[in-house]
């Protein structure tokens, strides 16, 4: 072990974990690019372009320009995953859309697949 002092091992692991947060960081930003619908098709070829043939300075210069509409695009996208209902939300909300939903089926509004259907999606996960 004395070829390989534990100072070298550290900054391998170092190395190796700061490779691991740059591909993150880079596969987040392509997947950013391709769902953000205020970009047309060129600017993503350009914008893909310049994160894979200068990777610093294309993600960067996405970060510092899109940056704000990243987290606003990440949690839109989290909160469609959940059916626009906030994570964590409470259960009042479902109680009530719940209750609201039998009494369209009471009244007829509702047939009982439709019934079915919504009470499925207003049921928490």
């Amino acid at each position: 072990m004395d070829d390989y002092p534990m100072f070298d091992v550290f900054l391998t692991m170092l190395m190796f974990f700061l490779w691991v947060i740059w591909f993150a960081i880079v596969i987040h930003i392509v997947v950013d690019i391709f769902r953000n619908e205020d970009l047309n098709g060129v600017r993503k070829a350009l914008w893909l372009l310049l994160v894979f043939v200068l990777p610093l300075l294309g993600v960067l210069l996405y970060v510092i320009s899109q940056g704000s509409g990243m987290g606003n695009r990440n949690v839109a996208t989290r909160m469609s995953a959940f059916g626009n209902h906030p994570v964590g939300s409470s259960s009042v909300a479902s109680a009530g859309e719940l209750e609201r939903l039998a009494e369209l089926h009471r009244s007829g509004a509702l047939t009982e697949a439709e019934y079915a259907r919504a009470k499925h999606h207003a049921l928490p996960m």
